[in-house]
C-alpha cells in the first residue's frame, strides 16, 4: 500500500509540475469520483496499483510530446524549418539508405532546393497542389520536401492505382501538376486524355537524359540537374498550421479519400510514436512500406525529418529479405503493417532470423494469434503495436509490451487523453443512444466503437478530415456525452479489459450475425490462416434467401491446389463454435491487397457464392466436411433444402 501511495504521489507531482494545480485538483476529484462510482470497492485500488506505473510512464512521455508540439506551434515552424535544424546539426550524417546508397542530410537539402527552384521558376506558389506518383526511393522524399519549401500541397498518390481510381485521386485534390516516375508512363497514358487541360505533367527518371519519344510530360530530372541548389527565396511565410500533404485512405471500401495532413499533424504522428514507444534519435529504422502512405511516409520518415535519425527504405516489401535487410543495415527498429508479420513468419527458418540488432518492431495489424510465435522466432524484445487512422484524431500505442493490445485508456485518469469506446451496432457502426439521446461508454469486455473527442486547434485532438467535406462529416458523431460536443468515429470495434488495455475486434460492417451470434471476421480469419499455413484468407458473411443474418464464407489463396479441406474442417471444428465456422469456402488463384497489405473483401462479398457466376472452385460444409458446391447444391441452399 505504501508503494501505491508513493507512485500516486509521483503521478500527482508530475501532473502539478507539467499541467498545473488545476489539473492536479481534477486528478484528485476524478480519483474520488472513480472510487465512489466503484462503490468504494478495493478492486479499484487493485487496478490502480497494477496500472499506475504504466500510466505514470505514459503521462511523462505524453507531456514530452505535448511540449515539443507546443514549442513548434509557438515558434510557428514549418516542416522545412524543423528539417533544416537537423541539416545544420549534422549535415554529413546519413539520413536515408536505399539499395546500398547513402544520402546525407545535406544531400537531401540540396536536391530538394533544386526541386523548389524548378517549380518556383515555373510559377507554382503556396496553396497550389502538385501530385506525386512515384515508387519508393529517396527522391520521393526530396521531391515533396522541395515542393513544401514553396508552400505547395503534395497529394501522395498510390502507384498501384489505375484508370478511374487514379484519375479520381488527382481530381479530388485539384492538382494543377503531376510528377510521375517514367515506370508509370503507361498508367498515365491511360488517363491523360481525361485530365483537365491546365494540368502540367512532369516525368522523373533516374537518368536526366532519358528522352524516349513515347514519354509524357516535361523532363523533370533534366530540369533538376540544371537547377540551383541554393535555398529558394519564398515571399509568403510557411506556417505550422498550413496544409502539407494529402494522404489517401487505402480504398478497401471504394474510391480513395484524400485526408488532410498539416505540418502540425505531420509532426504529431511521428512524435507520438517516438515518445510513447520509447524511440531514440540514435535508432536506425527499417521500413519496406510505401512512402505514399501515413505509416511509411509520415510515421517513419518523420523520424528522419523531425528527429534526425537514419531511415532505411526498400522499394517493395520482401518477406524473405526483411530481417536480412535489418541485419545488413544494422537497424534497431523495424516497421510492419497489415499482414506483413504473417508473411514473414511463413518463410522457412534461417540464421538471419536472430542475427540482427532489432530491439523493437512497431506498426499496426499484428494479429494476437501469431504475436508470440513472431517475437519468439525472431527474438524481438518489444512490440509497439499502435492504432490510428490517417484522417483520425484517436491514436494510441502499446507502450509496455502487453500481449495483443493496441494501446490503453487509463483507469485512474481517463480524462487526460479523451478517447472512449461507445456502445454501437456492430453491423452498422451506428452509436446506440440512451433516453437522453446521448452515447454510453462500454464497460470492460464489452465491444464498442472507438472514438476520439474533437478539440479544435489541438494537434492531438483536432479532426482535419478529408478534402471532401461531405466525407469528413460522415466520420463525426455529435452530441456524444453532452449536447453540442463532437468526436471522430473510427468505425472500428474495440474492446477493453479491466485494466484499460484495448484490443482490436473488427471493422464495423465486417462483423456479421449468424444463428443469433455476432461473428468477428478478423478472429475467424486469423484461425483459418493458422490452419492453412499462413495463407492469405478473407472471411465475410453472405446472405441466404429466407434466413436471418449472414452465413460465414472464407476465400483462401490456393495457387498450387494444395489446400487440404479435410484438415481445415477438422481444425475449425476444434477451434470455433458452429455459428462462427465458415460454411462456404472459395479457393482463390490470387488475392487482391491494398498498398498497405490489407486484404480486400468488398468485391468478394458482393460476388456471393453462386457457381455459375464465379470461376473459382466453391465448397460447402456438409456433415462436418467440405463438399464441392455445384449449381444444383447452390439452389438447394437458397431454397432451404440444404440447411446450415
Amino acid at each position: 500500500m505504501f508503494v501505491l501511495f508513493g507512485i500516486v504521489g509521483a503521478l500527482a507531482g508530475l501532473v502539478w509540475y507539467f499541467l498545473g494545480w488545476i489539473s492536479l485538483v481534477q486528478l484528485v476529484l476524478v480519483a474520488i469520483v472513480a472510487f465512489i462510482a466503484s462503490g468504494g470497492r478495493y478492486r479499484w485500488f487493485y487496478v490502480a496499483a497494477c496500472t499506475v506505473k504504466r500510466d505514470v510512464t505514459a503521462l511523462y512521455r505524453f507531456v514530452k510530446l505535448i511540449l515539443q508540439s507546443r514549442f513548434y506551434a509557438r515558434k510557428n515552424y514549418s516542416i522545412i524549418d524543423i528539417f533544416r535544424e537537423n541539416v545544420k546539426k549534422h549535415p554529413n550524417k546519413v539520413a536515408l539508405i536505399f539499395e546500398g546508397r547513402e544520402w546525407t542530410f545535406q544531400e537531401i537539402e540540396d536536391y530538394s532546393n533544386k526541386v523548389a527552384n524548378v517549380f518556383k521558376n515555373h510559377g507554382y506558389q503556396k496553396g497550389d497542389a502538385v501530385a506525386l506518383l512515384l515508387d519508393n526511393r529517396p527522391e520521393f522524399v526530396c521531391l515533396w520536401l522541395g515542393l513544401a519549401k514553396l508552400g505547395i500541397i503534395i497529394p501522395l498518390i498510390n502507384y498501384n492505382l489505375r484508370d478511374q481510381s487514379l484519375l479520381h485521386s488527382f481530381s479530388v485534390a485539384k492538382a494543377t501538376a503531376i510528377i510521375f516516375g517514367t515506370e508509370l508512363n503507361d498508367a498515365m497514358k491511360e488517363i491523360a486524355g481525361s485530365l483537365k487541360s491546365n494540368v502540367e505533367l512532369y516525368r522523373w527518371s533516374e537518368s536526366s537524359s532519358n528522352e524516349a519519344t513515347n514519354l509524357l510530360g516535361k523532363n523533370l530530372s533534366a530540369l533538376i540537374a540544371e537547377a540551383s541548389a541554393d535555398p529558394p527565396v519564398v515571399g509568403e511565410k510557411l506556417n505550422y498550421t498550413d496544409r502539407l500533404l494529402y494522404i489517401y485512405t487505402s480504398g478497401t471500401t471504394g474510391l480513395p479519400k484524400a485526408a488532410v495532413i498539416t505540418t502540425a499533424r505531420y509532426v504529431f504522428l511521428p512524435a507520438a510514436i517516438h515518445h510513447l514507444a520509447g524511440f531514440s534519435r540514435k535508432d536506425r529504422y527499417y521500413t519496406p512500406l510505401p512512402l505514399y502512405h501515413t505509416a511509411g511516409g509520415c510515421v517513419v520518415m518523420g523520424q528522419m525529418i523531425i528527429f534526425g535519425s537514419t531511415v532505411v527504405i526498400r522499394k517493395k516489401f520482401s518477406a524473405t529479405s526483411y530481417f536480412a535487410d535489418c541485419q545488413k543495415y544494422e537497424c534497431t527498429v523495424a516497421q510492419y503493417i497489415g499482414e506483413m508479420c504473417r508473411y514473414i513468419l511463413s518463410t522457412p527458418p534461417k540464421p538471419e532470423d536472430r542475427q540482427h540488432k532489432v530491439r523493437l518492431v512497431f506498426g499496426n495489424g499484428l494479429r494476437p494469434q501469431i504475436w508470440k510465435e513472431f517475437v519468439d522466432r525472431f527474438g524481438i524484445r518489444q512490440v509497439a503495436e499502435f492504432y490510428g487512422a490517417t484522417e483520425g484524431n484517436a491514436n494510441i500505442v502499446n507502450i509496455d509490451n502487453t500481449f495483443g493490445a493496441i494501446g490503453f485508456v487509463s483507469r485512474i485518469v481517463p480524462w487526460v487523453y479523451p478517447i472512449s469506446i461507445i456502445k454501437a451496432d456492430p453491423m452498422t457502426g451506428e452509436p446506440i443512444r440512451n433516453s437522453k439521446g446521448l452515447c454510453e461508454v462500454c464497460g470492460p469486455d464489452e465491444p464498442g466503437v472507438f472514438i476520439g473527442k474533437i478539440i479544435n486547434n489541438d494537434p492531438s485532438r483536432e479532426f482535419l478530415g478529408y478534402v471532401d467535406q461531405k466525407a469528413s462529416e460522415k466520420k463525426v458523431v455529435r452530441d456524444v456525452f453532452k449536447k453540442g460536443d463532437a468526436a471522430f468515429l473510427s468505425g472500428d470495434l474495440v474492446v477493453s479489459d479491466e485494466f484499460g488495455y484495448l484490443f482490436f475486434k473488427d471493422r464495423t460492417g465486417d462483423t456479421f450475425r449468424w444463428k443469433g451470434e455476432n461473428v468477428s471476421t478478423m478472429e475467424v480469419e486469423a484461425i483459418v490462416s493458422n490452419l492453412v499455413n499462413y495463407r492469405d484468407c478473407v472471411v465475410y458473411g453472405v446472405q441466404i434467401e429466407g434466413t436471418e443474418g449472414r452465413v460465414g464464407m472464407a476465400a483462401i489463396l490456393d495457387e498450387n491446389n494444395t489446400l487440404d479441406l479435410n484438415v481445415l474442417a477438422e481444425g475449425l471444428k476444434n477451434k470455433l463454435p458452429s455459428y462462427a465456422r465458415p460454411h462456404l469456402i472459395r479457393r482463390l488463384e490470387k488475392v487482391d491487397v491494398t498498398g498497405t497489405y490489407k486484404l480486400k473483401k468488398v468485391d468478394l462479398q458482393k460476388e456471393g457464392f453462386e457457381p455459375k457466376k464465379i470461376k473459382d472452385r466453391l465448397y460447402y460444409l456438409s456433415n462436418g466436411k467440405y463438399e464441392e458446391l455445384t449449381q444444383e447444391a447452390y439452389e438447394a441452399i437458397q431454397s432451404g433444402k440444404i440447411r446450415f
